[in-house]
């Protein structure tokens, strides 16, 4: 059997995956901030698992994309900060499920009329 595409001229829902976005983390602060008005530092630390650092840089990573914001303050003595999603980062985060989406549908067809191999057959 020969290579053959189900949709030649369709894009794979991959291509809607955003590289900002799509990176676990930073996927896991923005659907945590989208449940919140604001999210704590140290929540997001420790409900991902991340270093300060490495919490510190996926926050500027999306805080440079317009996807959140970060305010610093103090609450009471001790300096504190909070993200929270901004409208552009709840629009990136639903398009980044409408693709998650679109590619679980599209891996369920292609089992469903055995073709697991995403639409395309190839003899070995």
């Amino acid at each position: 059997m020969a290579v053959r595409d189900v949709d030649p001229g369709g894009e794979h829902p991959t291509a809607g995956l955003s590289e900002v976005v799509h990176q676990r983390h930073r996927l896991g602060i923005l659907t945590i901030t989208s449940r919140a008005r604001q999210a704590e530092f140290g929540y997001l630390q420790e409900a991902l698992g991340l270093t300060s650092g490495n919490l510190s840089t996926h926050l500027t990573v999306l805080e440079d994309a317009g996807l959140v914001r970060v305010e610093r303050g103090y609450q009471g003595r001790r300096a504190r900060t909070w993200v929270s999603i901004t409208g552009a980062g709840r629009a990136a985060l639903a398009a980044e499920i409408a693709a998650l989406a679109a590619l679980v549908r599209e891996h369920d067809e292609a089992m469903d009329t055995g073709h697991a191999g995403g639409g395309h057959e190839r003899d070995t």
